[in-house]
């Protein structure tokens, strides 16, 4: 039985993940790491920033002390809500599923973004209430693919509820990324990809592959959940 959602956040609920590739290359090219957008696709999209410092600079044979990569992320952040537009973007049937959603079960979100990031988008789109667990990437030692972030997620709303804790096996994921979908089945549980920023073809690993939020309906998440 399904009873608790988890959302990833850039790529699921927001239109924002093209701002943090922005970001990314422009702190890099400063270090002279080019950065194309296939290979954000490929490598970084799902990876917090400080990994993707990381795994940037060691592609490259560079070296990156502890407190380059503080300087960066930092700078990185400040870039990213630069590029950021007055008004963002909720991708299609989201504001929509988010409201029917909360009725019925507890949500939350486990994203790589930096905390700041996510509440100042949250509160600007009008849908930080619904969130009563925010995870972020300062709250977790390891990214996605690694499934620390959905683990600790779950764990938070478990807090929260006063009924027997929610098992792993009842609660949804919704992700739009390679990694985010591992994440999300190596944590044990149920996962719907929205190809946002992949093909449909590259999310095949998740339990349900829909266009939108707009197709995810209570019959469709019911029988994730026999």
């Amino acid at each position: 039985m399904l009873r608790a959602i988890i959302f990833d956040f850039d790529g699921v609920i927001v239109d924002t993940e093209r701002f943090h590739f922005q970001a990314l290359k422009q702190i890099l090219a400063e270090k002279k790491i080019p950065l194309t957008w296939e290979e954000y696709t490929h490598t970084y999209l799902a990876m917090d920033d400080r990994n993707c410092l990381r795994t940037a600079f060691a592609q490259h044979g560079r070296p990156l002390t502890p407190e380059m990569v503080d300087d960066l992320t930092e700078r990185k952040a400040s870039y990213f809500f630069s590029a950021m537009p007055d008004a963002v973007s909720l991708f299609p049937g989201v504001e929509n599923f988010i409201r029917q959603a909360t009725e019925k079960y507890p949500l939350a979100i486990a994203s790589g973004a930096l905390r700041e990031e996510i509440e100042f988008i949250l509160g600007k789109v009008g849908l930080r209430e619904f969130f009563p667990v925010v995870v972020a990437a300062e709250d977790v030692v390891m990214g996605k693919p690694h499934p620390e972030a959905y683990i600790t997620a779950l764990a938070r709303l478990n807090r929260l509820i006063s009924s027997s804790p929610v098992r792993p096996s009842e609660c949804l994921v919704i992700e739009d990324s390679r990694h985010g979908v591992a994440a999300a089945t190596a944590a044990g549980m149920r996962c719907v990809a929205v190809p946002n920023s992949y093909p449909p073809e590259a999310l095949t690993a998740a339990h349900l592959v829909v266009k939108s939020l707009e197709e995810l309906d209570s019959a469709l998440m019911g029988d994730l959940f026999p």
